[in-house]
């Protein structure tokens, strides 16, 4: 349950960054004592990312811990031994190579136990896009190599088979919920549609959600929306973090703080660069509550 836990704040934080110029920025109202905490969303774009980002994030740690021997039930990957064959030639397997299978194995037993209770749509939603994210950390799996002979040649190599950094997982899953496609439950209830007949049919690569996304302007239990009073927004941008858009109209207060950063940073040969810690002040801009100040959306 720590290495869980682990990856649960490395899902957190991968969100956040995803979203972190949009209105709904990955927080939620409210947690319960579950390992994942109380999702409040509608079945919209934004829970199947959180769910796919969520699984993915369990098969991060789970084998990355794996590798490390922090798990008494999981090693190395045991499959990868003896020698093989690549377009560069012949190599040996060696070193540890990350148990991919042994983390998706246990991520599928573990974080779809409560959706295979339930027989309804969202279910099927949550494990469709459980699924995807756990073949989405299997897809960045790389070769890494070490050569071996005379002068440094490649003559003999020594190979192994790791997980890339967790960011290159997120950043396709944001492409993903990008492109994610609305489907309705098929006659039979087993399956999905797409709701409109000119998009291509879900992959099981693809994200799939019921529900268009609610504006996230206010506060809205039912939507997971903290709303968007007092977030910070950017004056010159013309894109999701701009004070226009961000404060969805309702304007913006502006005011002046001092803080510290970098300044005067050098370069210094080999291979340094060195800074001065200098006061500075901005203009800070962050929207403003809406007129009534504890107003919710309405349920």
């Amino acid at each position: 349950m720590q290495v869980i836990g682990l990856g649960v704040r490395e899902w957190t934080a991968e969100c956040q960054h995803q979203f972190r110029h949009h209105r709904w920025n990955c927080n939620t109202l409210e947690r319960d004592q579950s390992v994942f905490g109380k999702l409040i969303l509608r079945s919209s774009r934004e829970s199947a990312f959180v769910y796919a980002i969520s699984s993915a994030g369990v098969v991060f740690a789970i084998t990355r811990s794996c590798s490390q021997g922090e798990l008494r039930s999981c090693s190395c990957d045991p499959k990868k031994t003896g020698s093989a064959t690549d377009n560069r030639g012949t190599f040996d397997w060696g070193g540890c190579s990350d148990n991919i299978d042994y983390g998706i194995k246990f991520a599928t037993a573990f974080v779809d136990a409560k959706e295979k209770k339930g027989k309804d749509g969202r279910a099927l939603m949550n494990l469709h896009n459980n699924n995807a994210g756990r073949k989405a950390v299997k897809r960045f799996m790389k070769q890494e190599c070490k050569c071996h002979g005379v002068s440094g040649s490649c003559s003999m190599r020594t190979c192994w088979q790791a997980m890339a950094d967790f960011r290159k997982t997120g950043d396709y899953l944001w492409k993903k919920y990008n492109g994610a496609i609305q489907v309705v439950m098929n006659q039979d209830g087993t399956g999905f549609t797409v709701a409109n007949r000119r998009f291509k049919k879900p992959t099981t690569n693809d994200l799939v959600y019921f529900e268009s996304s609610p504006d996230y302007c206010v506060k809205d239990r039912n939507a997971g929306s903290l709303g968007t009073a007092g977030r910070p927004c950017n004056h010159s941008s013309r894109g999701m973090d701009s004070c226009e858009v961000m404060c969805c109209g309702r304007g913006y207060d502006t005011s002046r703080v001092t803080r510290m950063a970098k300044c005067e940073c050098k370069f210094h040969w080999c291979c340094a660069v060195r800074c001065r810690d200098c006061l500075q002040t901005v203009d800070v801009h962050t929207c403003k509550a809406h007129k009534s100040a504890d107003w919710t959306h309405p349920t």
